[in-house]
């Protein structure tokens, strides 16, 4: 193509650390007084012998922290002062600076770092967490944290520490507070998302414009990270660019097969900026023109889609929009000669699962998969509420050897997935930026 989609885009601004601080406060107001709040980073992690994976700080220690850096520890204590009064004591364990180091590993913000830069109050070398943490938990009725070794260990000492000060007696989980918090976004957050989606969608559309005959899944993956790479994004998962009957694998990421003229190209990709994820799904034609047989494919799918998108609003349940999804998908299946029978049967019968086995999609925020109960204390599906993200994500799934299907569909994967908002008023699709209808997909294939 002589015209390949370069687009310029204006991206959120990375949040500061008074929005960090504001997390912190909004945690601390569901506390009760004399909690204190243990939370850990991500550990680095090896990819082969002494290689390792480039680091990513745990979701929830950089929701409280802004704190990107491995080895470090969150400490928050709700105490009351003399006066009685609330008081919030901030506490940063992170790696001192170390010269040597820095020159091999990159700078460390150290001690100085955590007090100017990241807002803590005290700030103490990682490797004192053991000896001053048991001092820390004495005189506290809860603590609220990830159950973990180190946790024990710390309670145990404390308890040999007990001076006469009491120990906590009660363990919560934090991830649970913590969950409900990172689930509903605000107006930052969703800018920040809005770009997450805004560059996953350029790189969809430059793989769209880029594609050929014979090239290599993994040549089109190339341009994918590309635009993730132009933007200073990594992928927010590991991409899936399936050409053929390699569709019908749901997590296919071998990406290392030859594109055929004729077959479709189901890619499912985001960047993740500033920690926030994008989370596109599209399929098209690798000649440029879909036939027949896809068509009719799609064009349930796409029903599926938009009709799925609709059904969410404020108020109704999380699983309204599978529900809606999956009566499209049965009808279409019926439409197609695949299935036959009363619509309502054959959902109960769940006739649709050779074809359609997932869900409709999922939270999204910090993690592609982002945190956050679908269900309510009694089990049934909780309640959409606005600043909610979740992904819609239909599909159709014929596997070349299923006998199930008339022999044009065999080997047609399609999954058509968008990324929306729930407001008080219509949902809002913060993907639009990469087309889906096929009219507007060949349009952009075609341009010269």
């Amino acid at each position: 193509m002589s015209s390949v989609y370069r687009p310029t885009l204006s991206l959120a601004p990375a949040l500061i650390q008074a929005d960090f601080a504001a997390r912190r406060a909004r945690l601390a107001a569901q506390l009760p007084d004399h909690s204190i709040v243990i939370l850990a980073t991500a550990p680095t992690h090896l990819r082969n012998n002494d290689a390792e994976y480039k680091y990513r700080a745990d979701s929830s220690f950089y929701y409280l922290t802004g704190f990107a850096e491995p080895e470090a520890l969150l400490v928050l204590e709700k105490v009351l002062s003399e006066q009685g009064n609330a008081e919030l004591i901030y506490t940063l364990f992170v790696r001192p600076k170390d010269k040597l180091r820095e020159i091999w590993d990159g700078r460390r913000a150290g001690i100085e770092g955590a007090l100017a830069e990241f807002g803590a109050q005290q700030a103490y070398p990682i490797n004192e967490a053991d000896e001053r943490l048991p001092a820390m938990l004495l005189g506290k009725q809860h603590v609220y944290a990830r159950l973990d070794n180190d946790l024990t260990s710390w309670l145990a000492h404390a308890r040999s520490l007990r001076r006469g000060e009491g120990v906590v007696d009660t363990v919560h989980n934090l991830d649970a507070l913590l969950a409900e918090m990172r689930l509903i976004k605000d107006d930052k957050e969703l800018a920040l998302m809005q770009s997450a989606a805004d560059i996953s969608a350029a790189a969809h559309c430059r793989a769209m414009q880029t594609v050929r005959p014979e090239m290599l899944e993994y040549q089109l993956e190339a341009e994918l990270l590309y635009v993730f790479g132009h933007y200073g994004c990594v992928p927010s998962y590991n991409s899936i660019v399936a050409g053929g009957d390699n569709a019908n694998i749901l997590h296919y990421v071998e990406n290392d097969q030859l594109l055929r003229a004729g077959d479709l190209v189901m890619i499912d990709a985001g960047a993740e900026y500033q920690h926030y994820a994008g989370d596109i799904s599209r399929t098209f034609p690798v000649s440029g023109t879909f036939s027949n047989a896809q068509r009719a494919v799609y064009d349930i799918v796409l029903r599926a889609n938009l009709a799925a998108i609709d059904s969410l609003v404020a108020g109704a349940h999380a699983r309204i929009h599978h529900e809606t999804a999956l009566r499209v998908l049965t009808q279409g299946l019926v439409e197609l000669g695949i299935l036959s029978g009363d619509i309502d049967t054959l959902m109960a019968d769940k006739a649709y699962m050779p074809f359609y086995m997932h869900g409709t999609g999922h939270w999204l925020g910090m993690d592609v998969h982002d945190v956050g109960r679908y269900t309510d204390t009694d089990g049934k599906p909780r309640t959409l509420q606005a600043g909610m993200v979740i992904t819609v994500e239909p599909g159709l799934y014929f596997a070349h050897d299923n006998p199930q299907v008339p022999e044009r569909y065999r080997g047609i994967g399609i999954r058509i997935e968008d990324d929306v908002v729930i407001t008080e008023g219509a949902p809002r699709v913060l993907t639009g930026g990469v087309p889906k209808t096929m009219a507007e997909i060949e349009a952009l294939m075609q341009q010269e």
